[in-house]
């Protein structure tokens, strides 16, 4: 399940850029200045032009996974004019379909596995989520994400099995017995966190069999599983509309908003002091546009530069293998273990991906010299040798998106990728081994259950192993494992 559109960060940079002006160097009683009095008060040195600039530069690091979840969750579970709406709080929204070019709030969605999606309100009390008994010949998983976008548990063919479950998500506070029936608990480190369903589709036909087993998902109230009264209900929240526009000048203020919800691990407590020192934090209201101009430049020549290093990471932070880039980059908070530019990446290149065991994404624009994939001035192939497809328990994919946006592409036969189940009905080489085409046309009628439709344009190119083999060959552990992407080839 990979994010919000790259478009809503690049716009941000654009307008915080574009914003710093420097008109003097005038003083206002702003979020910034505000806590340099409570610093002056308590005797403490406030932060330079530098410290500020660092302090904003790292905040940004720190709080763009945040930021761009609250914005999906906006979407999804708040607005139900936004076009992307699924469902509010507590409810499940199962979709009987795989995810196409229209689907525009999540960068590099998966086009293999229906979705279903439960956003949860754990304030209250937590919630039991039910699955039914699914056939082994089917992979599904249930990920479990919170608003630090950690995974923090699965449910699924890989993680419990395909036997019928009840399991139960909490909240950071909840401190109550686990009742009898509950196969497992999970805990969430925010209030808000997320389930995301995938469901395995065979192909087209079977989609009627993938609703009946969307059919089987269930999610309710710990009271409602016990039967008995409900608590007494949460506080309402007025959630602040988020979009594109909007996050251009307060992206801090989303991000005070957002740690209401959050209370700080041990590993957040450096991040959270430092931020506080220039007025950012749980509850606050940091407003870039209220800002004076020398505080403008020292938050908004930050972030960008945080948002530098972020795409620094992603270009260069994992295995280069044959022009693909191949490592891990998601997981729970000890996995990150307070490394938040890890963790940025991982949002930016594509939020709510799977742990390595789960899913692994070798994921490329380039050709093994780094040339960048343009498939409006080459036709491209990608050869898989015989009997080195790539090791999977479950299934694996290829995934074109357009290279600009990340985002599925339409195209004349509604292809988004090509994946495993498909093989039987595709054309093999003389020697065994299986060549995708890859290019804005049809390679013509007798290759085109081969052909990958590409953008007039840039091409980006996601590879999807889901439960990935761990004997050999294997692409774990990442970066290091046997089994290599084969490398992209301009076939003109």
């Amino acid at each position: 399940m990979k994010t919000m559109k790259r478009a809503f960060i690049d716009a941000a940079m654009a307008a915080v850029v574009a914003s710093i002006v420097l008109v003097g160097c005038d003083k206002k009683n702003d979020s910034v200045a505000q806590a340099e009095k409570k610093e002056v008060a308590q005797g403490v040195p406030v932060p330079g032009i530098e410290e500020t600039k660092a302090i904003a530069e790292e905040g940004f690091i720190y709080g763009l996974p945040i930021v761009m979840n609250y914005a999906v969750m906006y979407e999804y579970a708040v607005d139900r004019n936004s076009g992307q709406f699924k469902a509010p709080f507590n409810e499940i929204k199962n979709e009987p379909n795989v995810y196409t070019y229209k689907d525009t709030a999540i960068v590099t969605p998966n086009s293999d596995t229906p979705y279903s999606f439960l956003w949860m309100d754990v304030r209250a009390e937590p919630m039991v989520l039910s699955v039914p008994a699914v056939e082994k010949s089917r992979y599904y998983a249930v990920q479990l994400c919170d608003g630090n976008t950690y995974n923090f548990g699965y449910i699924g063919s890989r993680a419990t099995g395909n036997e019928a479950g009840d399991y139960m998500v909490v909240g950071p506070d909840w401190k109550g017995e686990t009742p009898p029936g509950i196969k497992k608990v999970f805990r969430s480190t925010t209030q808000f966190p997320l389930a995301g369903y995938r469901t395995q589709l065979f192909n087209p036909a079977d989609m009627p069999n993938v609703i009946k087993v969307q059919a089987g998902y269930k999610a309710q109230p710990l009271s409602a599983y016990l039967g008995q009264p409900a608590p007494p209900a949460a506080p309402p929240v007025n959630f602040p509309k988020i979009d594109k526009e909007m996050v251009k000048t307060n992206f801090f203020g989303y991000l005070d908003f957002a740690l209401q919800f959050a209370p700080p691990g041990p590993e957040e407590k450096d991040i959270r002091a430092k931020l506080a020192r220039i007025g950012i934090g749980a509850g606050k209201t940091f407003d870039f546009k209220e800002l004076s101009a020398e505080h403008k430049a020292e938050v908004g020549l930050g972030m960008k530069d945080g948002d530098t290093k972020i795409d620094q990471y992603l270009a260069t932070g994992q295995k280069n293998i044959n022009g693909w880039k191949v490592g891990s980059l998601f997981g729970d908070a000890a996995f990150y273990s307070g490394d938040w530019l890890k963790r940025a990446a991982a949002a930016k290149g594509g939020i709510y991906g799977n742990d390595a065991v789960e899913a692994m994404y070798p994921m490329t624009k380039t050709l093994a010299d780094g040339t960048a994939l343009d498939a409006g001035k080459h036709n491209y192939t990608l050869t898989f040798p015989k009997d080195d497809l790539p090791p999977v328990n479950a299934f694996w994919s290829v995934t074109m998106y357009d290279g600009k946006t990340q985002l599925l592409i339409e195209n004349p036969i509604s292809r988004y990728l090509i994946n495993s189940p498909m093989l039987p009905g595709m054309k093999k080489n003389a020697d065994g081994s299986l060549t995708l085409y890859i290019q804005k046309s049809s390679p013509g009628k007798a290759l085109e259950a081969n052909w990958l439709p590409a953008p007039d344009g840039p091409v980006y190119l996601v590879m999807r192993l889901y439960w990935p083999k761990d004997g050999s060959p294997s692409i774990l552990p990442p970066g290091e494992g046997s089994w290599k992407p084969p490398a992209i080839v301009a076939a003109n």
